[in-house]
């Protein structure tokens, strides 16, 4: 099976190193529509057309099943992307949504992600779907800290521990007793050990791109026996990237998202 995963960055390829991790054996081929990003400041309308546009370039290339790793295309694109092709098509807000479900006892769910996120309210509405309360906090630094690769610089633990001091604080004020924290942004997984070090050992963190990697699995499980079967052989599936704007720069930046090295991306115009 080929499975298709899209973001409007780098970002995603935290998804895809989860799902590599989880199916070997699938094959992969990642959009990154670096030309269009940010998402985050456009319009719905315009993000459904890019993210629509992006959908459809991957099925042409074959893919047979699509994840959405972008936090804004999936608040704010999903249906569309779903209506304008024909394979299932997984969104990382759902995923998040499901393993918020999955592990809280006490039904209050905190989020943080990018200000689009946030203000789209997605994650507060997947959850309160589930009979959960979830309160958003926006962390737009998070994201350019990432980006420069100050994974454990002293500016970013500290941003860190302003952004989740205000959180709980917030929280706190709305008389709401979390106990999980769903990452929910593609770039924060890389920030994820200084995250768990900064919140009270009570709060689960849940890492977007580990949890959609494996729902993923759960929904294509002959995928899941092929990589049982196949895992002590070596045998990998082949991996194809693809990017909007600047392949330097996506071979030099993506390999930080996905854990190792990238030699050959194709550049890919898929208009304005």
């Amino acid at each position: 099976m080929n499975i298709g995963v899209f973001d409007s960055g780098f970002g995603g390829l935290t998804v895809l190193r989860a799902l590599l991790e989880q199916l070997p054996a699938a094959n992969y081929t990642y959009l990154g529509d670096t030309a269009r990003l940010p998402y985050g400041a456009k319009s719905q309308a315009t993000v459904a057309r890019y993210a629509v546009s992006s959908a459809r370039f991957l099925v042409e290339e074959g893919a047979e099943y699509l994840v959405i790793a972008c936090n804004t295309a999936s608040a704010l694109a999903l249906d569309a992307i779903r209506d304008a092709v024909r394979v299932p098509v997984l969104g990382v807000i759902e995923t998040g949504a499901n393993a918020a479900f999955a592990t809280t006892k006490s039904k209050d769910v905190l989020v943080i992600a990018t200000a689009a996120t946030v203000e789209s309210h997605a994650y507060s509405g997947a959850c309160a779907e589930r009979g959960l309360r979830a309160y958003e906090k926006a962390c737009p630094l998070l994201v350019p800290l990432v980006e420069e690769g100050w994974i454990d610089h002293p500016v970013t633990e500290e941003v860190l521990r302003i952004y989740l001091a205000e959180l709980l604080t917030a929280s706190a004020e709305r008389n709401l007793d979390p106990d999980t924290l769903v990452l929910g942004c593609t770039h924060y997984p890389l920030l994820r050990a200084n995250i768990e070090r900064a919140v009270p050992a009570s709060i689960r963190v849940i890492d977007s791109a580990d949890v959609t990697a494996a729902q993923v699995a759960s929904a294509i499980p002959h995928l899941k026996v092929e990589m049982w079967s196949t895992q002590n052989s070596g045998i990998q599936g082949s991996r194809l990237f693809y990017a909007t704007d600047s392949v330097t720069k996506f071979c030099r930046l993506g390999a930080k998202f996905l854990g190792q090295r990238i030699d050959q991306v194709t550049l890919v115009d898929l208009g304005g």
